[in-house]
């Protein structure tokens, strides 16, 4: 999934002006990179779930409910997690644009 499909498209939300943002490593990542890395992750943690159920379905030894739900509500989590930063995010964004100097 790429950060276009969770940020809102068009003129109004540049994408093209990212600010660096220093990381607590030393090193300069800008924004973009760290949503699409979130993104990444939110995915992997949804493949993860998507196996689980899989391997749990087709009675795989080793695969267990516990395993398959467990999986399911850590990327249920996650997902929530990032709607609500992307929602908070625009929010702020929104507010920032309507500010009159």
């Amino acid at each position: 999934m790429s950060i276009n499909a969770v940020l809102p498209t068009g003129s109004a939300f540049p994408i093209s002006n990212i600010i660096p943002i220093t990381d607590p490593s030393g090193g300069t990542e800008s924004f973009l990179a760290l949503a699409n890395s979130a993104l990444q992750d939110v995915s992997s943690a949804q493949n993860t779930a998507s196996t689980s159920e899989a391997a749990f379905s087709a009675g795989v030894p080793g695969a267990s409910l516990g395993k398959a739900l467990v999986a399911s509500d850590q990327a249920e989590v996650d997902w929530n997690a990032t709607v609500s930063i992307r929602n908070e995010v625009v929010s702020a964004y929104q507010t920032i644009m309507n500010m009159q100097f």
